[in-house]
């Protein structure tokens, strides 16, 4: 029997919801799952453009720098403003351009750039790559997760803290206040946020942060003998290590070349802010009071998919450079191999056969960020489908 939490949004027990895939999948037309290889490399190509148009942008940003200085004759603090403002204009746009890269790959680990798996597997590894990110290796942790997601036990990423892992008290001792374990200052708060922001992507691929934790300490993306890969998944463990190796030697040999400034301001830079957006992207996508975590007996695949939410990430910028990766997610857990071309018209579909348990959200995503980062903090023990608590114990609600 379904032990119900009461939703965040509400006074009333939460139902699950009860439709079956099969259900889900016949109201959407058929044609939205076709692949098409001339479109997605058409987004392909452009995204190569736009990086290759920015980096060449680039170049002039220091020839206009001293020309600008030596002919206006602008005082001593004015030329730093205005290569500061360049560059940051560049790595801003180029850090988004970079990412629909990041995406692409993404996509073609699903499968969903193409019907066929060697094109898919070929420009994956390519791109993911070249954004210092194992392919293989993630690619099969990451379908897992899509298999199982919003699974206390199963799912591999985003998993929330219980009341008994924090140490907090349970509930018929809770006086409502958690000071002593939740009573961080704003700019502490603010630090762990922009540690987060920087650093999760790679302490996950690396240390398993904020992973499936019934794994063994010390699991990772990058040991073929991990717990988290099937034996027939090794040597493509082994292939990502490679290409890893081989994009990091490449990365040295530039910095010889070049100098390692000129790699940080071109590259560097522009691939910490593809760390961002992803982890912001994700973080927000299962990170909400409104969205359901389920225990087993309880969970299956279509309540998974449908405890994630859209945003409107970045307006016209995400759905540009981002290829909709945020605007349209709902539909991306449901069916992830559906191109991402397809998610806007398939979702008008998706969003009435869900109804309630449909979530979309257009508040502006740094404020939705902070505000989900300080309440979204751990669920109970106890409880077939359990929602964030807050700082005060009590069930976190979203911002409005």
């Amino acid at each position: 029997m379904v032990q119900e939490n009461s939703s965040p949004n509400s006074d009333q027990a939460f139902v699950p919801l009860n439709s079956t895939l099969k259900d889900v999948k016949e109201k959407i037309p058929p044609e939205f799952f076709d692949r098409n290889i001339f479109i997605s490399s058409a987004y392909l190509l452009r995204d190569i453009c736009l990086v290759s148009t920015f980096f060449l942008l680039a170049t002039r940003i220091e020839p206009f720098v001293a020309r600008i200085t030596g002919t206006l004759e602008l005082g001593s603090y004015r030329p730093v403003l205005v290569r500061l403002t360049l560059w940051s204009v560049y790595w801003w746009f180029q850090g988004l351009a970079f990412t629909g890269l990041w995406v692409i790959g993404h996509e073609c680990g699903h499968g969903a750039f193409s019907s066929n798996k060697y094109i898919c597997d070929i420009l994956g590894s390519l791109l993911h790559t070249a954004l210092l990110t194992p392919y293989w290796s993630w690619k099969y942790v990451h379908r897992r997760h899509h298999s199982n997601h919003a699974s206390l036990e199963h799912d591999e990423v985003y998993i929330p803290r219980t009341r008994s892992e924090l140490g907090l008290p349970q509930p018929r001792h809770d006086d409502g206040q958690f000071e002593e374990y939740f009573g961080d200052t704003p700019i502490y708060t603010m630090f762990m946020l922009v540690r987060q922001q920087v650093l999760a992507f790679p302490a996950y691929l690396w240390f398993n942060v904020s992973g499936q934790k019934s794994y063994p300490r010390w699991s990772n993306h990058f040991n073929p003998h991990s717990v988290m890969f099937s034996d027939d998944q090794r040597l493509g463990v082994i292939l990502s290590d490679m290409a890893m190796i081989s994009m990091a030697l490449l990365i040295s040999h530039f910095c010889t070349t070049f100098g390692w400034l000129q790699v940080l301001k071109f590259y560097g830079i522009p691939w910490l802010a593809v760390n961002h957006w992803f982890v912001m992207i994700t973080y927000l996508h299962h990170s909400d009071p409104i969205l359901p975590h389920y225990r087993k007996g309880v969970w299956n695949f279509q309540r998974g998919a449908a405890a994630t939410i859209d945003r409107d990430f970045l307006g016209w910028q995400g759905r540009f450079f981002l290829h909709d990766v945020a605007h349209f997610h709902v539909v991306h857990h449901f069916f992830p191999k559906m191109p991402w071309y397809h998610g806007e018209a398939a979702t008008s579909y998706l969003r009435h056969v869900l109804g309630p348990h449909y979530h979309r959200s257009s508040l502006p995503v740094f404020k939705v960020l902070w505000h989900n980062y300080t309440v979204c903090q751990f669920i109970d023990d106890e409880g077939d489908v359990v929602f964030y608590r807050d700082r005060l114990g009590k069930l976190a609600k979203p911002l409005t």
